[in-house]
């Protein structure tokens, strides 16, 4: 079991996420490349991963056993949690992991490898050996290029949609209840938020807050940092509405002739009324329109790649995809790719 314990300042302080994190995606991403079974919800993304995976990326899957440790360099804390996902949130990132200090590799490798002969690479990388460094670089950017990249269109729409129901439950019931809805696996008893994971760990928040992350490649339970002394950080899986497909999810949210249904004043206030996300219940509301027609403009929305909608409980909610959002703020209709987008002991 994992144990936040909050002061009132701590409550305070709780804060969630803009989007994914790229540094997590790709080591979360990671694990469900090493597994064997279990999860038949990113099969077909797996097998397209693993079909065309650079050798040089594969260095990467020696620090990403499928459960355990990870080390914690690989998900630094880079300041960017605060900010809407950017054009460069991956490569500062890496520059963080980069630039981790020797003292840190050596720790976490030396945890990671605990009780079994590490890989010469890897002892090199404790070492912090410039070589080594600069090879951990090449295996994640060429991983990520390979396996998160072209798919964070698609993955960044699901986190959206996910996170606008976890910023309802804010509104609606305050921070408490926010936490107590988060995920099957937590329970939140003033003043103590429990994780129920394989770590036995309490974490004494002193002050200091916690940043909640929405991820889409955390499937399983709930995560968080191995080092207490790291800002805090609680990692939740996203609620899966689809599984992976055989196309890529930017395809899918091509604009092309589909878009042509857009077309009218109806259509561009519910774009407009969706920035902020709704249930189609409230999107009627909005715009003083019976709900089966709202529903019905949705739909047309979300075949056009502009809106994700997702279930919360009983009700449906829908969001703004990146291309609804680009197509709303008046951009030139690109879909974002991970060049346009935006730190374990994993249970």
């Amino acid at each position: 079991m994992l144990r936040f314990h909050f002061t009132s300042d701590d409550l305070a302080r709780v804060r969630i996420a803009p989007g994914p994190d790229p540094m997590w995606e790709t080591l979360l991403s990671a694990h469900v490349v090493n597994q064997r079974g279990g999860t038949t919800l990113f099969d077909p993304w797996r097998g397209r991963v693993l079909s065309g995976l650079p050798p040089a990326a594969r260095m990467l899957l020696r620090l990403a056993p499928p459960r355990g440790y990870s080390p914690d360099f690989l998900t630094p804390a880079t300041g960017a949690d605060l900010l809407p996902p950017g054009a460069d949130a991956f490569e500062t990132g890496l520059d963080a992991v980069l630039s981790t200090p020797r003292d840190q590799l050596r720790r976490d490798i030396s945890r990671l490898a605990h009780g079994h002969r590490p890989h010469l690479w890897m002892r090199d990388l404790a070492d912090g050996s410039a070589p080594a460094v600069r090879g951990l670089g090449v295996a994640m950017r060429s991983y990520h290029e390979q396996a998160v990249a072209p798919y964070w269109s698609g993955l960044l729409s699901a986190v959206d949609v996910d996170r606008a129901a976890r910023t309802r439950a804010w509104v609606e019931g305050g921070t408490e209840h926010a936490l107590r809805t988060l995920h099957p696996a937590i329970r939140w008893e003033h003043p103590v938020l429990s994780v129920t994971t394989a770590a036995e760990r309490d974490v004494h928040l002193t002050g200091r807050g916690l940043l909640i992350v929405p991820s889409y490649f955390c499937h399983r339970a709930p995560i968080s940092l191995a080092d207490p002394e790291l800002p805090p950080l609680l990692i939740y899986p996203i609620t899966h509405e689809q599984v992976w497909t055989g196309t890529r999810p930017e395809a899918q949210a091509d604009g092309g002739r589909r878009l042509t249904a857009l077309l009218g004043r109806t259509r561009a206030a519910v774009l407009r009324a969706l920035g902020t996300g709704a249930t189609t219940s409230e999107l009627a509301q909005r715009l003083a329109i019976s709900p089966a027609s709202a529903s019905e403009h949705a739909t047309v929305l979300r075949n056009a790649g502009l809106v994700s909608s997702g279930r919360d409980r009983n009700t449906v909610l829908h969001a703004l995809t990146p291309l609804g959002r680009t197509l709303l703020d008046g951009g030139d209709g690109r879909v974002p790719t991970a060049s346009t987008a935006t730190a374990a002991d994993p249970a």
